[in-house]
């Protein structure tokens, strides 16, 4: 039987997407959608600007949305994805795993609690089972997860495979697509013919999130991995796909082949949405790039280019799909984990 599943902030991006990828879902039927009270009440075809490149599904289109709260959704829903923007998940998240829904989220707030467990399933799906611990912390019956921040999930990935040789230092540049910040994020004046050396908040993340995810979870409390992570984040004139310059410094020495090889056994887990090959190793120098590359795996996988040798470890280009992989793909496989790790 399907799991009855809701989105929080169905109208957004990432909510769109998140309703893209759940429609043809065969483990998940979408039963209820949230947005804000200008949206509340309207039929999800007059409330949601469709943008997604697939027209609206027709069972969803017709469907009432309703105010983002847990008396508007019904009981009998069994899992909620979200992509609230962070000041209203920090609001209204809570709220929803006390009333006893396992919330799914892609919002920033709460990924660094303690409690919270932040997951890539191929990385570190043994940090689910800190929902035990959130549950005997603050007393509730539901459930809050969450999923990294698009820059990070492009890059923790390799970082993974690499920890195996002793991950002692990493440096990263990114080149983030208009797309991360949402459809009014940039201005088409700001962003052609420029690259923005900023995006605010966005290296705290990867330095912060990066750490977290690479961890050690001992049943009882998670020890954040000690290595060093420096961030430069770029927003760039594409529209979807986040390309980053890694720069990676291990204990143990490390051959570029050794390093393509470890790349290409990364392990990958049985999950519906789960890419054949998590990463995909090219050979041209000229690769990954975002037009081209963005889509492989249906938008799960990670591309990676040549691994070089460089003075202190190893340098090489990253490239992932950022609101698929990044966002509501995420979420999605996050959901999956949960379903397969018996917390629905």
């Amino acid at each position: 039987m399907s799991v009855r599943v809701g989105v929080l902030g169905a109208t957004g991006a990432v909510g769109q997407r998140l309703i893209q990828l759940l429609d043809p879902h065969p483990d998940f039927e979408i039963a209820a959608l949230t947005a804000s009270e200008d949206s509340a009440g309207r039929q999800y075809r007059e409330a949601a600007k469709w943008r997604v490149d697939s027209p609206i599904p027709e069972g969803v289109a017709d469907s009432t949305v309703h105010a983002t709260d847990p008396d508007e959704v019904p009981d009998d829903v069994d899992l909620l994805f979200s992509s609230l923007p962070s000041s209203v998940g920090e609001a209204v998240e809570p709220d929803f795993a006390e009333a006893g829904y396992v919330v799914s989220s892609n919002s920033s707030n709460a990924r660094l609690a303690d409690d919270v467990p932040l997951v890539i399933p191929e990385v570190n799906h043994d940090h689910l089972d800190l929902i035990e611990v959130q549950r005997d912390e603050r007393g509730w019956d539901g459930a809050l997860i969450k999923n990294p921040n698009c820059s990070t999930i492009t890059m923790v990935p390799t970082l993974a495979v690499l920890d195996q040789f002793g991950l002692e230092r990493v440096q990263v540049s990114t080149l983030q697509a208009v797309s991360g910040a949402g459809y009014d994020g940039v201005s088409s004046m700001e962003i052609i013919d420029n690259v923005l050396p900023h995006i605010g908040g966005e290296e705290e993340k990867m330095e912060t999130e990066s750490r977290k995810l690479l961890g050690e979870f001992d049943g009882a409390a998670l020890s954040w991995h000690d290595a060093d992570v420096s961030a430069s984040c770029n927003r760039v004139p594409t529209l979807d796909g986040h390309l980053e310059n890694v720069w990676a410094e291990t204990s143990e020495d490390v051959t570029p082949d050794a390093a393509e090889d470890a790349f290409r056994d990364a392990p990958g887990l049985d999950l519906h949405s789960s890419p054949d090959s998590l990463i995909r190793v090219f050979e041209d120098p000229n690769r990954p790039q975002p037009r081209l590359d963005r889509n492989i795996e249906g938008g799960q996988g990670i591309a990676v280019g040549p691994v070089q040798s460089t003075t202190d470890g190893l340098q090489y280009d990253c490239l992932a799909h950022n609101t698929i992989r990044g966002a509501a793909g995420a979420s999605v496989l996050n959901g999956e984990l949960l379903l397969d790790q018996g917390y629905l």
